[in-house]
């Protein structure tokens, strides 16, 4: 094989080090040059799922890293904007948008020294990478990511080591490669573990592409370790959604059994197949890839394409069934819930009067899952046991990130409704419903800051008296009756609303907070408790009494909202 020591093995290494920075940099940058376009495709998933698979084959090709996509999606499912049967199809459109990156190998990478281009390109990004303006700056990133990658290719070429025939290593590898079906094993393994360790299908598909071409591995093992870099590429969604939700780790576990399912089906019919793409490309004058390394990188390319397209063909009758398997893999965690929108779509509006509805049920679900955070709050208050605190006070803190990001959602799909044709009724609805909508953020936050309140009487080990537990359980069954109104406001007819007996128990909770105020300074200046006991039950109570503040700023939103 020629003298191959440690300097040409850093250089090997180093040219793939370059070849990945190109990729990341310019996956990143494009995220950064498209971002909220790439948020916005995503996030207008609709549940047809051709719609899914061009989606997800249309965002791969471009930013060209499935990994980034299948990351995407998973976060998008975490953050509830893709239900778990729309990121399936997302995922297996994502499959195909990474022949892509084979097929732009294959034809430029190996017929074109992409030097020449490559080195000029940078100059050119160079200014435009230190511009002040972002937009420029991540042009600059872009441009030069693509040159970065092809200059990796091409020292990766260079860097691969020239085989002669009858050296050691060839022989050592024919040993290898002539067990029929135990070689492709073997091959599916090696290309899965390549790719988890370098983390990019697209870079392990470079590595076997220059592998092919200089004549190191024929067609078949070729073929065979493309097959395991579609396995590898589903470890990196799986560590992302590692630390998410249950509906994005199910959505990670769906990619993982859907290119596991196409890999068992392919390798049945791997011989015929090979045979065929061979027969195929000597019917076009070309020689076979079977017998010329020169005509692997295409060949190659022809069969990854044909097994995503085909395995995605195939797959996508058969949703719903990888859906039951991974919820069946995956169950539910007592106490966890998929947050997602339920009502709205983020994309594609239908008429604005259907649109305003669509969002009023999903405002009513809103306003539950503030009034789930003020239960969690109170479960809080009452637990003694360390690890009860800290569980319930992480759910509350992630149910407040998600009525943050709830917030957003829908206020830019309000947003959009406004942009439309609406009556005068129509737009002081929508003017309403986004108040509503702030003040339910504010719900939100104010149930957090409850809670941080009650983990400091905690931490700090303050122990209250039986009459403030009874004050403060007082306190909260009238929050309790104030969430009960606005939740049973918010999901009847706004025009049918009646806002009295909200205002009474605002009255109520307002009235009953003077009280406590009023005693409570009475109760320090008589050392009936210690100050610090005094400031935590003040805290307390004044923060339920802001959270009633905002429930009673909801029902006069809505009935600003009457005709």
């Amino acid at each position: 094989m020629g003298k191959f020591g440690l300097l040409e093995i850093l250089t090997l290494v180093g040219s793939l080090g370059i070849f990945l920075y190109g990729m990341k940099l310019m996956s990143e940058s494009l995220q950064k040059v498209a971002g909220e376009k790439m948020r916005s495709i995503l996030a207008s998933m609709t549940s047809k799922r051709v719609f899914g698979v061009l989606t997800g084959f249309l965002v791969t090709a471009v930013i060209q890293s499935s990994s980034a996509t299948t990351v995407m999606i998973v976060s998008f499912v975490n953050a509830g904007l893709l239900s778990l049967t729309q990121s399936v199809g997302v995922i297996m459109g994502a499959n195909i948008g990474t022949t892509v990156t084979a097929w732009i190998i294959s034809i430029l990478g190996f017929k074109v020294k992409m030097s020449v281009i490559a080195i000029p390109l940078i100059g050119i990004a160079f200014p435009l990478f230190f511009s002040k303006k972002t937009k420029t700056k991540n042009l600059g990133e872009l441009i030069i990511g693509f040159s970065l990658l092809f200059l990796g290719l091409e020292y990766l070429k260079s860097s691969v080591p020239e085989i002669d025939p009858n050296s050691q290593f060839i022989q050592n590898l024919g040993n290898f490669t002539d067990l029929g079906y135990w070689s492709l094993f073997l091959f599916v393994i090696i290309g899965t573990i390549l790719t988890v360790v370098i983390q990019s299908s697209s870079a392990t598909m470079a590595l076997t592409l220059v592998l092919a071409a200089n004549g190191i591995i024929g067609f078949e093992i070729a073929a065979a370790m493309v097959l395991g870099e579609n396995i590898g590429t589903t470890i990196t969604a799986n560590l992302a959604a590692m630390v998410a939700n249950v509906s994005a780790k199910r959505a990670a576990r769906a990619h993982f059994i859907f290119n596991m399912m196409g890999v068992t089906w392919i390798l049945i019919l791997f011989y015929p197949v090979i045979h065929l793409i061979s027969w195929l490309m000597h019917s076009k004058g070309n020689p076979s890839p079977l017998d010329n390394p020169i005509a692997i990188p295409i060949a190659l390319s022809i069969f990854h394409t044909f097994f995503n397209i085909t395995n995605t063909l195939l797959m996508v009758w058969f949703v719903p069934l990888i859906v039951k398997v991974v919820i069946k893999l995956v169950p539910d965690k007592e106490d966890d819930e998929e947050f997602r929108l339920k009502y709205i779509d983020t994309g594609m509006l239908s008429t604005s009067e259907i649109s305003i509805y669509q969002a009023k049920q999903e405002i009513a679900i809103y306003a539950e899952r503030t009034s789930k955070m003020f239960e969690f709050a109170k479960k809080l208050y009452y637990s003694d046991k360390d690890e009860k605190i800290d569980k319930l006070f992480k759910k509350i803190k992630k149910y407040e990130d998600i009525v943050d990001r709830m917030e957003v959602e829908i206020a830019n799909y309000l947003t959009k409704i406004s942009e439309s044709e609406l009556s005068s009724l129509g737009s002081k609805r929508i003017k309403a419903m986004l108040e509503i909508i702030d003040d339910i953020e504010s719900i939100g936050d104010s149930c957090y800051n409850l809670a941080q309140a009650i983990m400091r009487k905690h931490d700090n080990k303050i122990v209250f008296t039986e009459k403030i537990n009874v004050n403060i359980e007082k306190m909260f069954k009238l929050i309790d009756s104030a969430f009960e109104e606005m939740n049973k406001n918010l999901s009847h007819e706004y025009s049918e609303i009646k806002v009295d007996k909200a205002i009474h128990i605002e009255k109520e909770i307002n009235k009953y907070r003077n009280l406590l105020r009023d005693n409570n300074v009475i109760n320090i200046k008589a050392k009936e408790y210690k100050y610090k006991v005094g400031i935590t039950y003040s805290e307390i109570f004044s923060i339920s009494e802001r959270i009633g503040d905002y429930i009673i700023n909801t029902a006069q939103s809505i009935h600003g909202a009457r005709e």
